[in-house]
């Protein structure tokens, strides 16, 4: 069996703990990770983690939160070549929109997430993007992240909607604009959440645990890492009737899919 995590930030993690982190997830069955970038910076060690490990590979973006004016042409030109000099940058990510009350001017964060789509339309490269609300937004907010999508012609480069929390008609929404669907493990604890993933079928369903330092956790072994979408997988096929077997095989397929790499390199038992 074969999991897979399509999205962690292991480069917030201390440096000496990384190895430890990819062999407890290739010990629960996880053996391909995306790792994103939220800056410039993190991108680079994104990349860096990426070529030191055979398991993990790179997204590279500009997180909205890290915004402090519009994207600069700059910063654009430098996840360029990131993701043309090396091919174990498999996705734009991560990027989308976050309408928090504390979040960066709108304006900042919509030039920024239609910049980094245009940019993965030059790169031939999937987007991996958020739509963060807070209620009572929830209602009006991510329609207007899926317009810009759809304005961007996004989902000609296909992608998810990552860290799922939404409602069930924003779910196919996102379906059909041309999106996988990713459960975190807020499935394990959001009821809302179950009815949506019992509907869905698994060819539209790609999971993740966006793992990353918990230092509020007092205890270290608490802390959320890429094992743990070993966890999303038990939940998502006890809520649909059938084996954890089939559920990762059908997540990793869809993401493998995705990204273009070979299911047989990577679906093998190892």
């Amino acid at each position: 069996m074969l999991l897979c995590d399509c999205h962690v930030h292991l480069s917030s993690y201390d440096p000496q703990e990384i190895t430890g982190v990819i062999q407890r997830a290739a010990a629960s069955s996880v053996r391909l990770i995306i790792t994103a970038g939220t800056t410039i910076e993190a991108s680079h060690m994104a990349l860096d983690l990426a070529m030191a490990h055979p398991t993990v590979y790179a997204g590279v973006g500009v997180h909205p939160m890290r915004l402090r004016g519009p994207l600069a042409e700059a910063d654009l030109e430098a996840l360029e070549r990131m993701a043309i000099t090396n091919p174990r940058v498999i996705v734009l990510s991560e990027t989308g929109m976050d309408y928090l009350p504390r979040s960066p001017d709108l304006a900042w964060q919509e030039q920024a997430f239609r910049e980094q789509i245009r940019l993965a339309h030059r790169l031939k490269l999937p987007i991996v993007w958020h739509s963060q609300v807070t209620e009572p937004n929830t209602a009006d907010r991510h329609p207007d992240t899926l317009r810009i999508l759809r304005e961007e012609r996004a989902g000609d480069l296909g992608g998810v909607m990552h860290y799922f929390q939404a409602d069930e008609a924003t779910a196919w929404a996102a379906i059909d604009a041309g999106f996988f669907i990713s459960f975190a493990k807020p499935l394990l604890r959001q009821p809302h959440q179950w009815d949506i993933a019992r509907k869905l079928p698994l060819e539209h369903i790609v999971l993740e645990t966006d793992a990353s330092p918990q230092p509020w956790k007092p205890d270290r072994a608490d802390w959320t890492e890429p094992k743990d979408v070993s966890l999303v997988a038990q939940r998502l096929a006890e809520l649909k009737g059938i084996t954890v077997e089939e559920v990762a095989e059908a997540t990793s397929r869809n993401l493998l899919k995705l990204v273009g790499l070979a299911p047989e390199s990577h679906l093998s038992p190892s």
